[in-house]
């Protein structure tokens, strides 16, 4: 790696020495962190501090825009995605999968600025590349399939034609979380890129530089300038600003904040995409791998500190089994290890702020106050960071207790004895809430049966999550209050457009002809009609 590259330069100075600098064990260059954040459109001279959650460290101070920055993004976005729309799909197709070289050529730079602002262990920020990666394949192989006109039944069989174009909405408004900053500032961008659209984007600001990272990636695998802008600022501020221009919006993130979108599109009559909360379940059946499925829950519950949407908060074990999986469960939560490193060691990395701890300390303090069983963790752990909380299994917990039925989104998860199939199906259904689920069964036809009966937008068979979320053709949303619309497979993709008919007429038209009277036409149109529906015309 050379300075004559810059673009390949470490993005580390060290790791410092904590023990002469234990504010900070790792920073970022300067000339890089100047090189992302001048990619935020923002003229308001205000800056935000960027601080890593390994060690409190300031990373960045980046750039904040103004409602007027807001407007400036939305009218560049506008010109660029007119000339977007004519680029043939095929080419779109072709940058999308120089996109996908690009990610795994910048890997480890990508895995650095992930765990740097979030925290996460690394085994866990390598999701997020590598789910990047599949996007970009999947829509640079099957873009033009979806996006192809399709032809349908006319009315009048050889006379009238019916083409169904997929007409890109215009410019999308992207709003993305911290939890998973380059996979989800990303993923759903692409689709619209794909689709013909422009993308204005509005990252979290606790991990704005992986989002400015991602974009720099858009623009070097050959996207026009203008087709992905970012702006940076509070949701409270700016978030209305997109909204407020934008033909279509995709959030991701709380119910509460979801539900707010929701009312301010439905205003405006734009669509919108809502992946929201959830408080996910896993059912270990009594047939399961007892040992695979204490793996799969491990993963289930503590990937990403629990910091998932889709991660699993609620275990309706099957009572036949349910001693020997919690033993087993037990020791592998145990066995964990925790640390805060840029390294591959770590089971688990930190919580990302102040307020996701304080959360989890909350959910556990209150369970066992009234009842709960700590069965392993259950304890922050600031010798490691200043957001470190353990690895936590809690039993006997009840509805009264806060983490019953609240989404925690940290590392804590109740473990339930379940006496049936139906007692495990009604207690996952429990709640308003419906996004991820869980079955683990050796009998993968009865968990089928099982799954159609879940109320959730994906369900994974003895797997945790990553099954359905790294299938790119099987659409991933929620149920009830987890969410609307749908990302990954065609539906994440026509999503992003207008479905428009063009129907052509020839020979005949819709009214009496060759002297025929009204009442004519009418006797001749029934008959018609009959005619088909006896032949088995749709």
């Amino acid at each position: 790696m050379s300075a004559s590259n810059p673009d390949h330069r470490p993005l580390v100075e060290g790791p410092r020495d904590p023990e002469h600098d234990p504010a900070a064990a790792y920073a970022l260059e300067p000339e890089y962190v100047a090189r992302l954040t001048a990619r935020v459109l923002a003229t308001t001279g205000e800056t935000k501090e960027v601080r890593s959650p390994l060690d409190g460290a300031p990373l960045a101070h980046v750039p904040q825009s103004s409602d007027a920055d807001v407007e400036e993004a939305f009218r560049r976005a506008r010109i660029a995605q007119e000339k977007w729309a004519r680029v043939p799909v095929k080419e779109r197709q072709r940058m999308l999968l120089r996109l996908h070289d690009l990610i795994f050529e910048r890997q480890e730079e990508i895995l650095d600025l992930i765990v740097l602002e979030t925290g996460k262990a690394r085994k866990h920020a390598f999701d997020e590349p590598l789910h990047i990666a599949l996007t970009a394949r999947y829509y640079g192989r099957t873009a033009a399939k979806h996006l192809a006109s399709e032809r349908r039944p006319g009315v009048v069989p050889g006379a009238t034609r019916i083409d169904v174009n997929h007409v890109p909405k215009g410019v999308v408004g992207i709003i993305s979380p911290w939890n998973y900053p380059f996979t989800l500032s990303l993923c759903d961008g692409l689709a619209a890129l794909a689709a013909g659209n422009a993308v204005v984007a509005k990252p979290d600001a606790q991990t704005m530089l992986t989002a400015l990272l991602g974009a720099e990636l858009v623009e070097q695998a050959g996207f026009p300038a203008d087709l992905w802008t970012v702006v940076a600022g509070p949701g409270s501020k700016i978030g209305t600003s997109i909204i407020d221009r934008a033909d279509y919006i995709c959030f991701t993130g709380s119910t509460a904040t979801g539900k707010i979108i929701g009312k301010q599109c439905a205003e405006r009559l734009i669509g919108s995409s809502l992946e929201l909360g959830g408080k996910n379940a896993m059912l270990v059946l009594a047939d399961a791998d007892i040992e695979r499925a204490a793996e799969g829950a491990t993963r289930a519950v503590f990937s990403n500190t629990g910091q998932l949407c889709v991660s699993i908060e609620r275990l309706y074990v099957a009572d036949a089994i349910y001693d020997r999986f919690v033993e087993r469960f037990v020791a592998r939560t145990q066995a964990m290890t925790l640390g805060a490193t840029l390294a591959w060691e770590n089971d688990m990395g930190s919580l990302i702020s102040q307020d996701q701890l304080d959360t989890a300390i909350a959910h556990v303090e209150d369970a066992v106050a009234k009842g709960a069983r700590v069965l392993a963790g259950g304890k922050a752990r600031p010798d490691l960071g200043p957001y470190f909380f353990e690895p936590t299994i809690l039993e006997a917990v009840t509805p009264e207790m806060t983490c019953f039925g609240t989404e925690t989104f940290g590392p804590v998860v109740s473990v339930y004895r379940v006496t049936s199939d139906e007692e495990a199906l009604a207690r996952a259904n429990d709640g308003e809430y419906g996004l991820n689920a869980s079955i683990y069964s050796r009998d993968t036809a009865r968990a089928r049966r099982l799954a159609a009966r879940v109320k959730a937008g994906t369900v994974n068979i003895n797997e945790a999550f990553a099954a359905t979320f790294a299938s790119l053709d099987a659409p991933m949303g929620g149920f009830r209050e987890s969410g609307t619309g749908r990302r990954q497979g065609a539906e994440g993709l026509l999503r992003y457009t207008e479905t428009q008919s063009v129907a052509t007429q020839r020979f005949l038209r819709f009214g009496p002809m060759f002297g025929m009277s009204d009442e004519a036409y009418a006797k001749t149109m029934t008959l018609s009609l009959r005619f088909m529906k006896a032949v088995g015309r749709a």
